[in-house]
């Protein structure tokens, strides 16, 4: 599905350099991608140091996966190919933002750790950061605010990461968050305190 089908393309240089970008934006762009089971609390967890970020003048954006399902993935399902695929296009937007000095958050399930290796390797070195939303399967279960793990035990969700298709867990993260046993607002600050630890703030 990735193949290059385009012809007689050039790749274009920017005037503007990424790190003049840094610069007029106080802090160095990167991508964290938060990655775990469905109602591990990635979206919240990213949503909230979104939020902290914004209020501290950071520039960021969160990009959620039920969101970009609704548009620039609509037409992708859940196949084994179709999540490969799904996390390409959004690997491929988010070094996008990155490189534009975006601090940006992906809350993505994605389950398969070639998938989220190969779009560590579209980015800088430093500016991936994997972020393991380390929540057992029974606390998501438990969570299960869309109902989803319900619907996959009764069989009415088939391919569902945890049930029946696998979630590979990341086996050297940069950051591992505790969400069976941590709240949101103290995992979000270990998010930035790790940040703020790597220099992202400090140009």
């Amino acid at each position: 599905m990735s193949e290059q089908k385009a012809t007689n393309v050039t790749w274009h240089d920017h005037h503007v350099s990424q790190t003049e970008r840094a610069e007029q934006n106080g802090h160095k762009g990167a991508v964290l991608w938060l990655t775990g089971l469905s109602a591990c609390g990635k979206s919240t967890i990213a949503n909230t140091v979104d939020h902290l970020l914004h209020s501290q003048g950071k520039r960021t954006y969160v990009l959620d996966g039920d969101n970009v399902r609704m548009g620039l993935n609509k037409n992708l399902g859940f196949s084994a190919e179709d999540r490969t695929e799904n996390i390409r296009r959004i690997g491929e937007v988010a070094k996008l933002f990155a490189d534009a000095g975006l601090i940006t958050l992906t809350a993505f399930i994605s389950p398969y750790r070639e998938d989220r290796n190969k779009v560590r390797e579209l980015l800088g070195e430093g500016e991936f950061l994997e972020i393991y939303v380390n929540a057992s399967l029974e606390t998501c279960e438990a969570r299960d605010p869309k109902g989803l793990y319900k619907k996959a035990r009764a069989g009415e969700i088939k391919g569902f990461t945890g049930i029946d298709d696998p979630y590979e867990a990341p086996e050297n993260p940069e950051i591992e968050l505790d969400a069976d046993n941590k709240g949101i607002d103290e995992l979000a600050g270990e998010v930035i305190a790790n940040l703020e630890n790597r220099g992202f703030f400090s140009l």
